[in-house]
């Protein structure tokens, strides 16, 4: 296939990497739905879950760092197959493994292909669209990104419940739709490289002085926003399980579908906000969800939950869509590459290291202890970012319309 330097707008290519942008990123959360299996036939203790949880991230940011902009090198289809290979050696990895290096293994791959597909889907995306849906590209890159994510606990939930071999099925299904994408992904047109010397380096990562005003609020915004994503990813299922008495899977898979579906209509109706409102009002929705999270344990309320579930969701949903933007229009074009990646490193370090911090606090202090604990502290840092988004205004871009 010839390669091309200009991406002819097709809309069959536009809708087979959006697909699998979505089956990809179904692949990261999947075994969301297969932890309470995990360590029944391991005996893992919560630490260990996350742990294997967060190996994800550091897959992530090595892809990040490493190959972030390969895809201007080498092309966008190649990457994208790239990515649906790694995502399918982690399927394999997982239908395989028989303990805790394998399970890591597993995560950390999901991670690597996660971290390649999130920078080169998002760009195909935008330049495979079709002029009439032009103005849809940005909510169809964020979410079938968010999507995806939802939908992994939601078809390993369904499956546990209703096939037998639990730690098996769900990877199968998943490498079966994965073998789709790749056929999608084959026939899509080939944007071309940049001419010249192919060269592959660690990404350099700064703040330029002038995108600090709108970056640090949208760091620490969506720094806690995916911390709430990592912990209804990683810990909700217990604390479904403990608190709530309920152990089907298809629920507590359904439970997480529903914070990744409520971020997707958060991201698309902060457009309908003005501008100034959409950050702020992301963080009152992450506050508003994160009290309902609270309540949910002494009340044993599974209706709180819910209730927390889908106004954390939207809140987060906002202040992700509404932050990207303002720091893609408050960036330099030449280094607008650059500032985005540093971004989602400091995303990707919120669904590991405090996810892993939770998983001590659930061993030592309890799930419903430790769930009080996160949503004060995650309030808390919420709190600050709205104090700053308010009253450290100054030196803030306008808002892109795109975003």
């Amino acid at each position: 296939m010839q390669d091309s330097e200009v991406a002819p707008r097709s809309a069959g290519a536009f809708i087979a990497v959006t697909l699998a942008f979505l089956i990809n990123m179904m692949g990261t959360t999947l075994p969301t739905s297969i932890y309470a299996f995990y360590q029944q036939r391991y005996g893992f203790t919560t630490p260990i879950i996350t742990v294997i949880y967060a190996s994800y991230a550091i897959g992530v940011l090595g892809a990040l760092l490493l190959a972030g902009n390969w895809s201007d090198q080498v092309g966008r289809r190649r990457m994208l197959i790239a990515g649906l290979v790694v995502s399918a050696a982690s399927g394999i990895t997982f239908l395989l493994s028989n303990g805790l290096y394998a399970l890591m293994l597993g995560r950390l791959l999901s991670g690597i292909s996660a971290g390649i597909f999130t920078g080169t889907a998002s760009v195909a995306v935008m330049e495979l669209v079709p002029l009439k849906w032009q103005p849809h590209a940005p909510f169809a890159a964020t979410a079938s990104n968010m999507l995806g994510l939802g939908l992994g606990p939601l078809l390993s939930g369904v499956l546990v419940q209703a096939l037998p071999l639990p730690m098996r099925i769900p990877y199968v299904a998943h490498l079966l739709l994965v073998a789709a994408a790749l056929i999608g992904v084959w026939g899509i047109p080939q944007i071309a490289p940049r001419g010249g010397r192919i060269r592959f380096q660690v990404q350099r990562l700064s703040l330029p002085h002038e995108v600090r005003g709108a970056f640090i609020p949208a760091a620490i915004a969506g720094f806690a926003g995916f911390v709430v994503v990592g912990f209804f990813a990683a810990v909700v299922p217990q604390l479904v399980r403990v608190v709530f008495g309920y152990h089907n899977g298809l629920l507590i898979g359904a439970i997480v579908f529903l914070l990744f579906a409520c971020s997707a209509l958060g991201q698309r109706v902060q457009a309908n906000l003005a501008d100034r409102w959409r950050q702020p009002a992301g963080c009152i929705g992450l506050i508003a969800g994160l009290v309902g999270v609270a309540l949910c344990v002494p009340e044993r309320s599974l209706g709180a939950l819910l209730v927390g579930t889908v106004l954390a969701g939207i809140g987060q949903g906002i202040s992700f869509r509404a932050g990207l933007g303002d720091i893609v229009a408050a960036s330099p074009v030449q280094r607008r590459a650059e500032v985005t990646s540093l971004f989602f490193v400091v995303l990707y370090v919120a669904i590991s290291l405090p996810v892993i911090g939770l998983g001590v606090a659930v061993q030592m202090a309890g799930i419903r202890w430790a769930t009080l604990m996160f949503s004060a502290s995650t309030i808390v840092l919420v709190l600050f970012a709205l104090l700053f988004l308010v009253f450290g205004r100054g030196g803030r871009a306008d808002p892109a319309k795109m975003a």
